[in-house]
């Protein structure tokens, strides 16, 4: 299964999400679906069946020794011209602490992970036709004919959402899109989550 671990936004930051991405969209980008809109902590790429059940049990323990915390959706901000996404405010510390706890919790498991880089929350809104679904930093070749961001990043830069409080960590799987069609979206399903606590 092809796994990273999230913070789901509610419905209603989703909604005010929406409303201003409406206002900006069009064609000229590939824009992310609304049942796509996550904050991943730790990617982990595919993962075999059996080093399933240790994940559990380690983000399980992940959860349940992290306090929920406050977050809202905040701003915009792009990497380079491949993508664009909101940010997040709010008790950041704790949701790196969350990050950093889903990535070393993957590495006991036995999962191969990616370089561990300082976390920064970002939520995927569109990215330039032809760049892949990825997770992180993904390249693709050339930038010719690429879409100025600009006016994407002023429309949404003071987007301010509504705080909500975290309190659930999420397993997500992402179902990659077979047909070929260009801008199809991968779906997501949620395999586990568990509430955020401290003993």
């Amino acid at each position: 299964m092809r796994l990273f671990a999230a913070v789901l936004p509610p419905e209603e930051a989703v909604a005010e999400l929406a409303a201003a991405v409406d206002a900006v969209h069009d064609d000229r980008l590939t824009w992310t679906t609304r049942a796509g809109w996550h904050f991943t902590l730790a990617f982990m790429g595919e993962v075999r069946d059996d080093a399933l059940p240790e994940l559990y049990a380690r983000l399980e323990r992940a959860a349940h020794r992290t306090p929920p915390f406050a977050l809202r959706l905040h701003g915009c901000g792009h990497f380079g011209d491949r993508a664009l996404w909101t940010g997040a405010a709010g008790d950041l510390d704790t949701m790196r602490l969350l990050a950093d706890r889903a990535d070393a919790a993957a590495r006991r498991a036995g999962i191969p992970m990616e370089q561990h880089r300082r976390y920064t929350p970002h939520l995927t809104l569109a990215r330039a036709h032809g760049h892949r679904h990825g997770h992180g930093h993904s390249h693709s070749h050339g930038n010719g004919g690429a879409v100025p961001l600009r006016p994407y990043l002023d429309a949404l830069a003071h987007f301010e959402g509504t705080a909500w409080q975290v309190d659930t960590l999420s397993l997500v799987r992402s179902h990659l899109p077979v047909s070929g069609v260009r801008g199809e979206q991968p779906r997501y399903e949620t395999v586990r989550a568990w509430p955020l606590r401290t003993p």
